[in-house]
């Protein structure tokens, strides 16, 4: 059998991984349906493959079989490994105390984390095609009339 990054990606295992989500969160049908949405998205190419990786672990954060199981579905060149999900749970964890601090009023200190890189090695393709995960790009810099 190929190895789980480089097999074309079957029904049957979408069906199960599936299966996998609906069983897992039977009692909340919200997140099983937002991750619906994700793959929506993700397949229309409204969300890049990082964005979708962060949003599932997001999603199924403290459900690590379920983020590795979403391998699955991922283009190749592409891989979460538990290391990264140990990194993005950092991150998570930066953007929740930066949130907590904002919302009691604090001066915001550095909570950052850094976004881990899903990317396997040896891949010489171009890291993405899908959309870029950002908005437009800033814009440059206009002086204005001087006084």
């Amino acid at each position: 059998m190929a190895t789980a990054n480089l097999r074309e990606l079957k029904v049957e295992d979408a069906l199960l991984y599936l299966d996998q989500v609906k069983m897992e969160f039977q009692g909340k049908p919200e997140i099983y349906n937002e991750f619906l949405d994700i793959m929506k998205n993700f397949k229309a190419q409204t969300i890049d493959t990082p964005g979708v990786i962060r949003r599932v672990s997001q999603l199924f954060r403290g459900y690590n079989k379920l983020i590795l199981g979403f391998n699955t579905f991922l283009p190749e060149g592409y891989k979460i490994e538990l290391s990264h999900i140990e990194a993005q749970e950092k991150v998570f964890q930066a953007e929740e105390a930066r949130r907590l601090a904002e919302q009691q009023g604090q001066a915001p200190g550095n909570y950052s984390a850094q976004e881990p890189n899903y990317q396997t090695s040896g891949n010489d393709s171009k890291p993405d095609s899908g959309p870029p995960a950002g908005g437009p790009p800033p814009p440059t810099s206009q002086q204005g009339p001087s006084a």
